[in-house]
């Protein structure tokens, strides 16, 4: 299980840095590791310690659970709300729409209203 984790992990870490057009170089001098280090992240050849996890985590800007999402062992324990969805950290979400310029909000509010899906709040 152990590997599987941390092929995720670097799956995650990846798609984070590649999102906010980072490179692994400028990603390991934010933490004080080699870009090679962040390579073996990436790939899951080595594990991230806690510590690492954390300053990761508020470097890329995400909730340390960012890197946990969508790994089977976290959602067998994850809560569920009513409606069977996992529990998402509205606020990171608040935080990321927070950052966005008008013209991406104006999108944004587009993008929901043409969505079939629809948004309800949960309580």
């Amino acid at each position: 299980m152990e590997n599987n984790f941390n092929k995720h992990l670097g799956n995650k870490l990846k798609l984070r840095r590649l999102a906010l057009g980072l490179t692994q170089t400028k990603v390991a001098k934010a933490i004080n590791v080699t870009f090679q280090q962040i390579q073996k992240y990436e790939k899951g050849t080595n594990g991230v310690s806690s510590i690492r996890l954390l300053q990761l985590a508020n470097y890329l800007k995400v909730p340390v659970n960012y890197f946990f999402e969508d790994f089977s062992e976290y959602l067998i324990n994850a809560d569920r709300s009513i409606e069977g969805h996992i529990n998402i950290n509205y606020n990171f979400l608040v935080k990321i729409y927070t950052e966005l310029n008008n013209d991406q909000k104006l999108k944004f509010s587009k993008n929901l209203q043409a969505s079939p899906i629809g948004i309800s709040k949960v309580s």
